[in-house]
């Protein structure tokens, strides 16, 4: 253990992660940034061939601060997943995506455990940080990397730590996000918390792989039932011809006992939409059923087809069927000011409007172009949006780059955003 402590501490240890996307790519570029030799693992030659140039793909990451990293020759990427044997850390950031039927589709972790396996050496740490259900890094990625004979906290070192990423948000980076540790053994724990203290401001340690593995679904879970209750809220208050907006802007001015989440199209992203699920799949495999997060899943999943609902509404006031009708979306992307169409809520509510005849078109600054479920588009411009004769918009996603007056103006509005505020016009529907 010295040895590689002592490399770490000293920041000669090579690092090595296997997954180069939204949660990958930051970190390669903080641990190269705190002065360690980085090699980023990716099966995707676009993503190898970018970062090689210093350039970047995702919106976080400054082309610029990869490139200085590159050029320093303190991070590269390749495929060849032989290199693995090579570093002192090895670091797994690869999804963990749900199958159709809603259970864990772990295929993803499997092959970078395999790619690690084969060329483990000792002394090596390795470490998750790819969401799983609590037990995977214990009883999925263990017993793989042990197969050849090392030991786990003998021989190499092994733990889990959660990744927390929060694509567009400029407050929290990686660097500042407190970073969640639980290590196979003591000797495992200190190992990566040390890897970690040195590029993040802190450090949690807790005393297992089950433990960090929970904390991350506990997390998600939190903000997924939240989400689904608000939801259910927004629900009910339109059949009560209540403004659920100005419900929540004013419980939020209690100072104790009350977070505010907010109602929307539905929950986009790589984590809260699947996150939760893979929590109530492991229950069910001790007899436990999550009947939270099953009804909040349920609601949260059934918000596109409301919205299409709320469409029909609005061009029913003006005597039109969805069946013909023009109708545009504002913003594609799961979130605002990113790329990610990962679980995107505007994908469901899109592919529900065409199935009911709607002529649909999108704009989106930050997704110039995209193909989902067979169904390939290209962007409208923001101004060309404004000036075309749509039957009906849809705020689908709250872009900061969108000029809300300008579409609070437009014949027929459905928000579901609350993008458009203060705007008492008869054009404008909510959720």
């Amino acid at each position: 253990m010295s040895s590689t402590l002592d490399r770490i501490k000293n920041k000669q240890a090579k690092i090595g992660i296997i997954g180069l996307g939204y949660v990958g790519l930051p970190l390669a570029v903080e641990f190269a940034h705190a002065g360690f030799t980085v090699t980023g693992f990716d099966v995707d030659e676009r993503k190898n061939t970018a970062i090689n140039a210093g350039e970047s793909y995702i919106p976080d990451v400054p082309a610029a601060d990869i490139a200085v990293q590159v050029k320093a020759g303190r991070l590269r990427t390749t495929s060849d997943m032989s290199k693995l044997s090579d570093m002192d850390v090895i670091d797994i950031c690869v999804p963990t995506p749900l199958r159709k039927t809603k259970d864990p589709d772990l295929s993803y972790v499997v092959k970078a455990v395999e790619a690690a396996a084969a060329s483990l050496k000792k002394g090596q740490l390795v470490i998750l940080e790819s969401t799983t259900y609590p037990g995977t890094t214990d009883e999925v990625v263990q017993p793989m990397l042990e197969e050849r004979g090392l030991k786990a906290g003998v021989d190499f070192f092994l733990a889990f730590s959660p990744e927390r990423v929060d694509p567009g948000n400029a407050q929290f980076p990686t660097k500042n996000i407190p970073k969640v540790v639980g290590g196979h053994g003591p000797a495992s724990t200190e190992m990566a918390a040390a890897l970690y203290g040195s590029v993040v401001t802190q450090v949690v340690p807790v005393s297992s792989t089950r433990v960090a593995e929970m904390v991350k679904l506990l997390e998600n879970t939190f903000r997924a039932v939240n989400i689904g209750l608000v939801n259910e809220i927004a629900l009910m208050s339109n059949k009560m011809n209540i403004d659920v907006w100005e419900v929540i802007d004013a419980a939020k001015t209690k100072p104790f006992g009350f977070m505010p989440f907010y109602p929307g199209p539905g929950l986009g992203g790589h984590c809260i939409p699947i996150d939760p699920f893979y929590l109530s799949w492991k229950a069910r495999q001790t007899g436990f059923e999550c009947r939270f997060i099953e009804l909040a899943g349920a609601v949260n999943s059934s918000m596109p087809e409301y919205v299409v609902t709320r469409v029909a509404d609005a061009l029913n006031s003006v005597k039109k069927p969805i069946n013909g009708s023009r109708i545009h979306l504002f913003g594609i992307a799961y979130k605002r000011d990113v790329n990610d169409m990962r679980e995107s809520p505007a994908l469901d509510i899109m592919e529900l409007l065409i199935r009911r005849g709607a002529k649909v078109t999108y704009t989106d600054p930050w997704v110039p172009s995209f193909t989902h479920r067979g169904h390939s588009m290209d962007e409208v411009p923001f101004a060309q949006a404004i000036e075309a004769n749509h039957d009906c918009v849809v705020i689908a996603t709250d872009h900061a780059k969108f000029d809300y007056a300008a579409i609070a103006k437009l014949a027929l509005v459905v928000d579901t955003r609350n993008a458009i505020k203060g705007h008492n016009g008869s054009n404008v529907f909510k959720l």
